[in-house]
């Protein structure tokens, strides 16, 4: 190569890097048919016919058949917090992730309403087109501080944080191996990725031995992906465990820690304190904004070369708008007073730890919980979840339950996010509510067993 063909190698390199990073733009577009008129539409054109809609068609009918209302999408008429209001009707609240109790804090709101004086309410555009805003910065900077890594990348969406990130790293002479009962997210940025997926038992770094030792050597990189606290069940994994594995078997090692950040460890620094590791021993740390720090988006967490191959390459980041200053200046403030203030992570601790011992005492299976932030009451089928849902809603508790297929059909639960705003006079009285209804539940559908079999004797 001479000196002087080198700038126009440059020149292409960089052309190259522009048409496939930034999409083909100015691609020629096919010139539309002569026919315009529309085709005949088949049956299988019709929404309707979109694979489920029959059975949630199916699903309404039969609530309304018995008088079920519908538990989802309520409209809550105050802020998300330890209390809501719904149609007029005050109710204590654990359907919100408002974990510290932040949400509407005077420091976060102040904030929020600060990067609004000064840059509106959108970034306008993707970062790499409209520019950086000291807001952004700030938050990542505070982010890496917080979990001692070189750099992070904030992104507007906590799934879509997972999906591009996992999608850009992997490809598919790679694999992934995950936790059975891992976020939608990190198995849909695996499909992305078209990498291998393996999944092993929940919590069983043992059964993932068993993968690495069978499988490891087919693949050329390999990520494994664990959760900090669990949101369907309310535990944590061995994270030294995971440590161990991922060093011996050559793996990178990636914890989700959005229900683990404000929750999990003596100060709510997230797993590794919860399990006195290292957080420089995890090579990606992800978590969202939407729980503990009362936002909204993702972010990543790991080395500087990790971060900037995301910022080039991660679809999420690059075709995405920047995160709207006002929401990322509010969740700098509120890990700033979640610093400030490790007494929040103390009184949510002691709520959890109310909540779980009162339900057990009360004879219901709360699984594997830690009674930290999340613990569910597993009831068995859908329909039992639901009507007692509805059962407490009438008593003034607003709680949602996970059906199938969030779950599996027979472990459909009521999850209780519990806040460090929550009273101990609302966990009693909410624990026992729980307690009567689910038994006259439970004693209704025993007399209707014995009504059917007498019929059929």
């Amino acid at each position: 190569m001479t000196q002087s063909s080198r700038p126009q190698d440059g020149r292409a390199a960089l052309a190259g890097f522009v048409t496939n990073r930034l999409g083909r733009a100015n691609a020629a577009r096919p010139e539309p048919a002569a026919e315009t008129r529309a085709p005949a539409r088949s049956e299988h054109q019709s929404f309707e016919k979109l694979t489920g809609y029959r059975e949630l068609k199916l699903q309404r009918s039969a609530a309304d058949l018995i008088g079920l209302n519908n538990p989802f999408f309520r409209v809550h008429e105050t802020r998300a917090a330890a209390t809501t209001r719904i149609d007029g009707k005050a109710l204590a609240n654990y359907s919100s992730y408002d974990y510290l109790g932040l949400n509407g804090h005077p420091a976060v709101s102040g904030a929020a309403r600060k990067a609004i004086e000064a840059f509106g309410t959108s970034a306008s555009a993707s970062r790499l087109v409209a520019g950086e805003r000291p807001v952004h910065l700030k938050l990542e900077r505070a982010l890496a501080s917080h979990y001692g890594t070189e750099a992070c990348v904030i992104m507007v969406s906590g799934h879509a944080t997972n999906v591009t990130a996992i999608g850009a790293m992997l490809e598919p002479a790679d694999v992934i191996f995950h936790d059975a009962l891992i976020h939608n997210s990190v198995v849909t940025g695996a499909q992305l990725s078209g990498a291998q997926r393996r999944s092993f038992a929940h919590n069983d770094p043992a059964a993932l031995e068993k993968l690495l030792e069978a499988t490891r050597h087919e693949h050329r990189r390999a990520l494994i992906v664990v959760e900090g606290l669990y949101s369907m069940d309310g535990d944590a994994p061995d994270l030294a465990a995971f440590v161990e594995l991922k060093r011996r078997y050559d793996c990178w090692l990636m914890v989700d820690d959005a229900h683990g950040l404000g929750v999990l460890g003596r100060t709510g620094a997230g797993l590794h304190e919860h399990c006195g590791v290292e957080a420089s021993d995890v090579d990606i740390w992800m978590g969202t904004l939407s729980k503990a720090l009362s936002s909204c988006g993702g972010y990543v967490c790991g080395p500087g070369v990790l971060i900037e191959y995301l910022k080039c390459t991660a679809g999420g980041f690059l075709y995405s708008v920047g995160m709207s200053p006002p929401l990322a200046a509010a969740a700098e403030a509120a890990l700033s007073v979640m610093h400030a203030e490790p007494e929040r992570v103390e009184r949510l601790r002691r709520n959890g730890g109310l909540f779980l011992t009162a339900a057990r005492k009360r004879g219901l299976n709360t699984g594997t919980s830690l009674g930290l932030a999340v613990i569910p009451v597993i009831v068995g089928d859908s329909l039992k979840a639901v009507t007692l849902s509805d059962r407490l809603f009438k008593r003034g508790i607003n709680v949602q339950p996970i059906i199938h297929p969030a779950v599996p059909e027979r472990s459909s639960r009521l999850r209780f996010f519990m806040t460090s705003e929550h009273t101990p006079e609302q966990i009693a009285e909410t624990v026992a509510a729980v307690a009567e209804e689910l038994a006259a539940l439970e004693t209704g559908a025993t007399l209707i067993e014995q009504l059917m079999a007498r019929r059929g004797a």
